[in-house]
């Protein structure tokens, strides 16, 4: 899983790449499932826009954006809202396979 971040009129920090990276933990479960994870970070208004593309390895891409005043809680509620989109698409895998 390739994780990428970045910050659109906002500077990514240290402790918001620790953040992140300390989030994405929940989600390796699904790590050979997921090919790229690009996170985008945009300030504006004092609103950050949490933004991500979940790519996963056989081409299917999921769009989940978060808007909230404070950055960590930004982060949290999108972490969660990406683990339950990968659990349900690991699911869905899963029953794919036991039909077959």
């Amino acid at each position: 899983m390739n994780l990428e971040i970045k910050g659109i009129h906002y500077e990514v920090t240290d402790r918001t790449i620790e953040q992140i990276e300390k989030k994405a933990k929940k989600i390796e479960f699904a790590a050979d499932m997921i090919m790229d994870l690009p996170i985008r970070i945009e300030r504006e208004k004092g609103v950050y826009i949490i933004s991500v593309n979940i790519n996963f390895r056989w081409g299917l891409t999921h769009y989940i954006k978060v808007e909230d005043h404070d950055l960590y809680d930004g982060i949290d509620k999108i972490m969660d809202k990406i683990r339950l989109k990968v659990a349900k698409e690991k699911e869905k895998i899963k029953d794919r396979s036991d039909k077959a």
